[in-house]
């Protein structure tokens, strides 16, 4: 990390891309997932004193909004002072001034404060699982597993021409649900038997009336495609369908799939 001082030697437009990339890495820091080699080592502040003192540069810019200047100013003089939300501020106020936004897998996380339970002893409704046929976007597919994970499936499927996993976005999207659930890359005829199989498309039944099964498999398309016409037949007409009003009528799958097992697990429970 650059000492506050060295940082009026920089260029306007050095200073806040370097500004930005150090409140990134002092809230990875404080919410205690910084990556091996950027946690903070300044040797002459404490963490929270440097963090005032990156600070004050920014208040320091003179394309700083009035508005942003008054609430991190304020921050600054709480007796409670909140590093993190102070680090998170200034940090988007810098990325809104250089043009840049961040993507979904570039916001800073925490793990849930409650998390004391191990990944073998995570809780899961059996035998409820999902295939993942063809998803493209890595964002996408990272997004279906942090679905998963969260809403209690057991296992993950992904289809041979599924994004790789293990693709930095999908892992950043996943916030660590990959590794947790894990997965396995497989065809539609090598789903495990004993799980009925079912599609989320259009023209299927509602959402609301369609009777889930208490253990299965749900199908989600591509991006672009949908499902297949093999998953189509494998489902043999169990297709389920989320109604829409708009114009578009067209959801995002990770989106959808969130919907979907809302749903599911909710008529589980009622069971």
């Amino acid at each position: 990390m650059i000492a506050p001082d060295r940082l009026s030697e920089l260029s306007a437009g050095q200073k806040r891309r370097k500004l930005a990339l150090t409140f990134g890495e002092l809230e990875r820091d404080i919410a205690g997932i910084a990556e091996k080699g950027t946690e903070y080592n300044f040797p002459s502040m404490t963490r929270r004193e440097y963090t005032k003192a990156v600070t004050q540069v920014v208040l320091g810019d003179p394309k700083l909004p009035a508005d942003c200047a008054e609430e991190l100013a304020g921050l600054l003089s709480d007796e409670n002072f909140d590093e993190r939300r102070v680090c998170n501020l200034a940090r988007n106020a810098l990325l809104s001034i250089i043009g840049t936004f961040p993507a979904e897998w570039d916001l800073v996380v925490a793990p849930h404060s409650n998390e004391k339970t191990t990944v073998e002893k995570r809780k899961f409704f059996p035998g409820v699982s999902v295939y993942a046929e063809d998803i493209r976007s890595p964002f996408n597919l990272g997004s279906i597993f942090r679905t998963a994970e969260a809403m209690g499936c057991e296992s993950v499927f992904i289809s041979p021409h599924c994004t790789d996993p293990s693709q930095s976005k999908a892992v950043r999207s996943s916030m660590g649900c990959i590794e947790t659930l894990g997965y396995t890359r497989c065809s539609l005829d090598e789903i495990p038997g004993g799980s009925e199989i079912f599609v989320l498309e259009t023209g299927g039944i509602p959402i609301q009336e369609f009777k889930f099964p208490e253990r299965g498999t749900v199908v989600i398309g591509s991006e672009e495609l949908g499902v297949s016409p093999e998953a189509l037949s494998k489902a043999g007409g169990r297709i389920v369908t989320i109604p829409m009003t708009g114009l578009k009528a067209s959801l995002n799958v990770g989106v959808a799939f969130g919907i979907l097992m809302q749903y599911w697990t909710d008529f589980l429970r009622s069971r």
